[in-house]
This record gives C-alpha cells, structure tokens and sequence, in this order.
C-alpha cells in the first residue's frame, strides 16, 4: 500500500530554512506527479507546490513562490522541499501528497517559524 511519510519538521527562527524531506514507498513513485500541501489547525488543506515525474515541471503557490523549492529523487523514491526565508505564516503541519490531489498523504511534519 502507499506509504509517504515526512520529515524535517521543526522550530526555525523568521528568515531562516528547513528542508523537508518525503520517503515514498508502495507504488512507482518515479511515474507520479507529486506535491506537498500545508495546513493550519481550524483551515482547510492548502496546497504548495507539485513537481512532475521527472522533475522538469515545478508549480508553486504564490505565497511561497521565490522562497520554496520542490525537488525529487527517483532513485531514493524521496521528495524535498527547500524552504528558505521562512515567515511566520509558513507554520503549518506539511503533507506530502501522491498526485496532484491530497487524498494520498502522508502524517505529516510540524514547522513552526517563531522567534
């Protein structure tokens, strides 16, 4: 079965980065468009970005855009998001998703951005 789980998460100063990390395991992860979606408790899922299977074609939000950067590794079946210059309202728990949709997710990382 589908397996995505997160990691990275944590407590980062405003301006500083993380670097999320996704193991994807339980279906051919080099054919699959893949994105990563945020929420904050109380709001719905918003979505992040998405990269393409072969990691050519990259989409952000325009909150993030300029800041994040998506990326992939197929043969370590890994997604990453660089994020840089955090703000405050980038705290969110942060999903990988299967697919463009967030039906198939992971639990999820914690990133707090606090001073």
């Amino acid at each position: 079965q589908v397996q995505l789980v997160e990691s990275g998460g944590g407590l980062v100063q405003p301006g500083g980065s993380l670097r999320l990390s996704c193991a994807a395991s339980g279906f051919t992860f080099m054919t699959f468009t893949m994105s990563w979606f945020r929420q904050v408790p109380g709001k719905g899922l918003e979505w992040v970005s998405r990269i393409n299977n072969g990691g050519q074609i990259t989409s952000y939000a325009d909150s993030v855009k300029g800041r994040f950067t998506i990326s992939r590794d197929n043969v370590k079946n890994t997604l990453y998001l660089q994020m840089n210059s955090l703000k405050p309202e980038d705290t969110a728990v942060y999903y990988c998703a299967k697919s463009v949709g967030p039906d198939q997710r992971g639990h999820g990382t914690q990133v707090t951005v606090s001073s």
